[in-house]
Parts: structure tokens; sequence; C-alpha cells
């Protein structure tokens, strides 16, 4: 402690603002499963890393927008950020920049995708499958045929890495705000009609050519060469082309404009990698590897780096926990958290100098006919100031006899950030924004006569 400055009484603060880790292991919520004896994956797992950050720390329950809302990942990741206030912009935008693909400004854009499908009596078309790794070839052929056809429409297709798959801009149109024509539960809904979403009247336009390119679209498709070899092969025709996630790229406030201070990511999808991006964080993009505890020790390594650079946010994030959960197979996501348990083990020494947290983003039950759920994920962060609870495990059970209770995404940064002891001073105005942290470089008075 220093001691007080000329005519003062208080003794000046040393300066002991700590970096924050956020560990996002995605989809990590789930629900009792018989089989695990009425425990969840996160609850049955042995997991003796996050055990001894749940006992030199405090937990809770996520619930990024309360009880019985499905998040997906990336409305939650943008809440988690700061951002629950500011108009998202579309996942086809983060996506695209996440694949290196320029997204103009002020244009609405969706992503498209090639479908195979039925077609039912009552004329509705049934999506039953999306271009396998064999289709490479047949795809990029019907996309450049299809970017042709969006040309003529006033549109631009352009495809991105992932098979059979791009982006569609709407030349013209500055409202994305339509509905999707992926029905994303195939076996409950058929291709759907594209339409304005109800508040958002300026769309009509936006949705009226957008279904008339997806019409011309799938006339094209039936009838093009490659379809009629697939079908001479017996293979399935790639006859339609669904569109979700429709945006529009318009201008954001950075992550440190947004929160006080500089912010990073280590990346693990082109979903993240686009986050990072149109939010101006630095990055780390590690490819996801098949061993998932050698995959985490290279993230935590490359967030310190993240640290050292400058960063005193660092997100990291892996999907392999929401893999796991979507394949039904409670025991393989069993198997994914305690691999990732020994990943972790590095945020036992990082939690002496950092705020660490480990939490997911929503809740991907390994049971069931549901994707995303509602229920609640654990939460635990440790760290020098962080207080200990009484909680001594790992899981959704433990969390919930935790001191934070019920946290929201949005409640999330501010609860770490204040435990990193850079809690905006209410009522202090240091700079044009309000921030959650206290800004680490605010603009300066410069002396005009040094």
């Amino acid at each position: 402690m220093r001691p007080p400055g000329y005519g003062e009484t208080q003794p000046r603060l040393d300066d002991d603002r700590l970096p924050v880790v956020l560990v996002v292991l995605d989809g990590l919520g789930d629900r009792p499963v018989p089989e695990l004896g009425g425990r969840t994956p996160s609850e049955a797992a042995d997991t003796p890393v996050l055990d001894a950050l749940a006992a030199r720390g405090a937990s809770g329950w996520h619930l990024p927008f309360g009880w019985g809302r499905a998040p997906s990942s990336e409305l939650a990741h943008w809440a988690m950020f700061g951002f629950a206030d500011v108009s998202f912009p579309g996942r086809a935008v983060l996506e695209a920049l996440g694949a290196g693909v320029d997204v103009p400004s002020g244009v609405a854009v969706t992503h498209a995708a090639l479908r195979t499908a039925q077609t039912d009596d009552a004329g509705r078309v049934w999506i039953t499958g999306r271009v396998g790794p064999d289709d490479t070839d047949d795809a990029s052929r019907l996309l450049d045929d299809l970017a042709g056809l969006a040309r003529r429409h006033d549109a631009q297709l352009t495809p991105l890495p992932r098979r059979g798959e791009a982006l569609l801009a709407l030349t013209g149109h500055a409202s994305g705000a339509v509905t999707d024509s992926d029905p994303f539960f195939e076996d409950r809904h058929p291709w759907l009609r594209v339409l304005a979403l109800s508040d958002a009247p300026e769309a009509a336009p936006t949705a009226a050519a957008l279904q008339a390119l997806l019409r011309d679209a799938r006339a094209a498709l039936r009838a093009h060469p490659v379809n009629h070899a697939r079908a001479g092969r017996g293979l399935p025709v790639l006859e339609v082309l669904t569109t979700k996630w429709s945006g529009v790229r318009s201008p954001i406030p950075s992550f440190t404009a947004q929160n006080g201070v500089a912010g990073a990511a280590v990346t693990s999808t082109g979903l993240y990698r686009g986050l990072a991006s149109v939010l101006g964080m630095a990055s780390r993009h590690l490819r996801p590897g098949e061993d998932v505890t050698a995959d985490l020790r290279a993230r935590l390594t490359a967030a310190d780096e993240l640290i050292e650079a400058g960063a005193r946010f660092v997100h990291v994030h892996i999907k392999a926990t929401d893999d796991a959960g979507h394949t039904k197979r409670p025991r393989a996501k069993l198997d994914v958290l305690e691999a990732a348990d020994r990943g972790l083990a590095g945020l036992l020494d990082l939690a002496g100098r950092a705020v660490v947290a480990v939490t997911g983003d929503h809740a991907t039950p390994s049971t069931g006919g549901v994707l995303h759920t509602g229920d609640p994920t654990p939460l635990v962060v440790a760290g020098p100031t962080v207080r200990p609870d009484a909680v001594t495990a790992f899981g959704e059970s433990p969390a919930h006899a935790g001191w934070y209770g019920i946290v929201t995404a949005r409640e999330l940064l501010p609860l770490l950030l204040g435990h990193a002891n850079r809690a905006a001073f209410l009522g202090h105005r240091a700079g044009p924004r309000r921030t959650v942290a206290l800004p680490d470089d605010p603009e300066p008075m410069i002396d005009p006569d040094p």
C-alpha cells in the first residue's frame, strides 16, 4: 500500500487488477441419465481438477437466458461477451468472416446449404440429408452453376469451406430479418417458406426476393445434369438449397470499447473465429484435435500467451463436449469430460494469478429428442479474490448449492471482471460509453504546453 498523496488521507491504491480466463465447454449442461444412476455426465464423471477448482472457488448455475429457453451457442456467447443489448448481426455473418470470406456491410446475407429431400403427397418438401464426404465435386459444380442463377436474382453466392455450403448476399436488400427456410428439426418440419419477422415489416422485400431465388434454385437443381447422374448411380440428389442465420453486417463496437478491457479468444471453429473478428478481439485459432486432453492443454498455453501479449479477458472454447452430447450416448460425453478435466490441470496454477471460470454456453442433453435446452450448466469460478463456498465437487447438483445461485449470460462478464478488481465504479465517467470494467486506456488529456 502506497502512502497518501498530497493533502489526502486515503492511501494510494495498488494496481492489483487481474486477467480473466473463461473456459467454455460447449454444451456442458445435461439432464439426469438413468444409465448413469440418475446423474448427469458432469456429475458422474471423475473430474479431480474441476473438483479442486470448485473447492478453491465458488459455484453456481449458468442459465444463459433463464429457465426453459434453449440457447444457441452464438447468442449465448454474444451475451456472455457483454453484447446482450447490441443488435446481433446474424450467425451467417460470423461463419463467413470465420472462413475468411468478406461480408459486405449493409447487405442482407444468409447461410445457404445444398440438401437432399423427398416430397410428400401434399407437396411439402422434407429434408433428408446433406452433402456427404464423397459428394464434394458434385456439390462444387452445383454451387458454381447456382452462382450464375444468383446473379440473375441480383445476389451473390460465395462458397464456404464446409461441403456444399455458401454465403448468399442479397444485393439491394438492407434487412436480413427473415425466417429460415432450413427446418433445423428435419423430422418435425418440412422445408420452410421465407417470411419477414413479425417485428420487421421492412424485411418483406428481402423475404420475397429470397423466396423467389430458392424456388428457382430448386428447379435448376432438379434439372441439373449432375443430379441426373447421381440418380443414375443410385445416389440421393442434392435438390434443395436451404437458408438460415440471416442478418446484416453493421457497425459494432469492439470488445474493448464495449467492456473497457482488451479481449482475446482461443478459437476452435469458424463461428468463434468470426466472433473474435467482428469484435476486434485478438485470437489464436487451434483446430480441434482428437485428443481432448492435449487439445485443452494447448488452448490454455495459448491463453497464457495472449495474456502476456496484453489481453485482459481470454475466452477458451472446445466443441467436443457438445459433439458428444449430440451423439445421444451419455457415456461418450462422460468420457470427453474426463479427458477435458485432465487437459484443464493448468487452471490450478493459473487460478493463483488470474480469475478463471469454467462453464457451458448451454445444455446439450445426451438423451432424448432435443438438441439444446434451457437446463442449467455448472459454473465454477476461482482466483485470488474469490471467496470459497462450501461446494467441493463439479457438476449440476453440487453447483446448485453454490453462492452465485443462478447467473444469466449477461451477468457473467460483470461477475468475472468484478473478481478481477476491474469493476467500473458506478457514477464515475471515464469515457463516453458505459463499460462493464474500469477502462484500461481512457482518452487522456494532453498538456498543450508540456
